[in-house]
């Protein structure tokens, strides 16, 4: 028991290392070349941090387990907009952007609706079934490369950013930088998963409620930490280009390659996780019009931890 909490211990340290190094790196990137922080947290950094989430989803489609492979995303999407947001804005308010208004978030529902729509065909259309198929995958990767296309060419540096407190290295020490911080978030999340399990076992807790509670948490940790840090350091548009970054990638790239590795079942998902999964984004929509505007602040952010909280609450109650 005490090397599982050793192992905890040193995962939790290489995460907060790597979430540091990757927010420098990433920082240093976008003012050297001209791109927006948003752009690089919804590229390098969203796509980097979604990693543990892809390899868990790529292995279960080869598995033909659907149930883990799109059980595994909504979950993360969710935890990541409730949870990883929500704290994120609890610590510093987020300014959302008008280019976040008309494109990101909007994209944020609009994949999350295609996704429900696509995978619940029969109980929602009255035909066909409830499956991902490849035809959809590739539809979802299509939007994907679309998306990723688009960002980088209509990208505005400075728009909402704070343009001072900001250590600039060269392009060879930012890349080495974003390489080995997320090598840290994803070796380091990692450990704490494997930990954090074996120390949930000790104590005799099913394996259910270690894949709801531990697994869940442990593959978002590099989004939580990469989020956190990013706002300590006045990076909110790199905090918000991380989760809507992770989130569309979750969707539109794992799912889109899970299913083209083998089409994808919906008999596991409820009515409850993928509303959750919407509600999580248009919420973050809604914030932009109430209390302060264009801004995900304080109040809104513990509303969303809040709503995470309940989801958690039905889950381990539905276990």
């Amino acid at each position: 028991m005490l090397l599982q909490i050793a192992i905890l211990i040193a995962g939790l340290l290489l995460i907060l290392f790597g979430a540091n190094y990757l927010v420098d790196g990433s920082s240093s990137i976008a003012r050297r070349f001209g791109l927006s922080e948003f752009v690089i947290g919804l590229t390098i950094v969203g796509i980097g941090t979604s990693t543990p989430e892809m390899v868990v989803s790529f292995l279960s489609a080869f598995k033909g387990n659907a149930d883990m492979a799109i059980g595994n995303i909504v979950g993360s999407n969710i935890f990541n907009t409730m949870l990883i947001l929500g704290i994120t804005a609890i610590i510093a308010p987020l300014t959302i952007t008008k280019s976040n208004l008309k494109k990101d978030i909007p994209l944020n529902i609009g994949v999350t609706v295609l996704l429900i729509l696509l995978g619940m065909n029969a109980s929602i259309f009255g035909h066909g079934e409830n499956i991902l198929s490849r035809v959809d995958g590739i539809i979802l990767l299509a939007i994907f490369a679309w998306y990723m296309w688009i960002s980088f060419r209509s990208d505005q540096s400075g728009e909402g950013e704070e343009e001072d407190n900001i250590r600039s290295y060269s392009p060879t020490a930012s890349i080495f930088l974003i390489i080995g911080g997320l090598a840290a978030l994803i070796f380091g999340g990692r450990l704490f998963v494997n930990a954090a399990t074996e120390i949930a076992k000790g104590f005799g807790v099913s394996d259910k409620f270690i894949a709801v509670t531990v697994l869940a948490a442990g593959t978002s940790m590099p989004e939580l930490a990469t989020s956190i840090v990013a706002a300590v350091k006045g990076r909110g548009q790199l905090a918000l280009g991380n989760i809507l970054g992770s989130n569309i990638s979750n969707i539109l790239l794992i799912l889109g390659g899970s299913a083209l590795i083998c089409p994808l079942s919906f008999k596991g998902m409820s009515y409850v996780d993928l509303g959750a999964v919407l509600i999580s984004g248009l919420f973050i929509l809604i914030s932009a019009y109430t209390f302060r505007k264009n801004r995900l602040d304080r109040v809104e952010g513990s509303i969303l931890v809040l709503m995470g909280a309940f989801y958690m609450m039905y889950l381990i109650a539905n276990l």
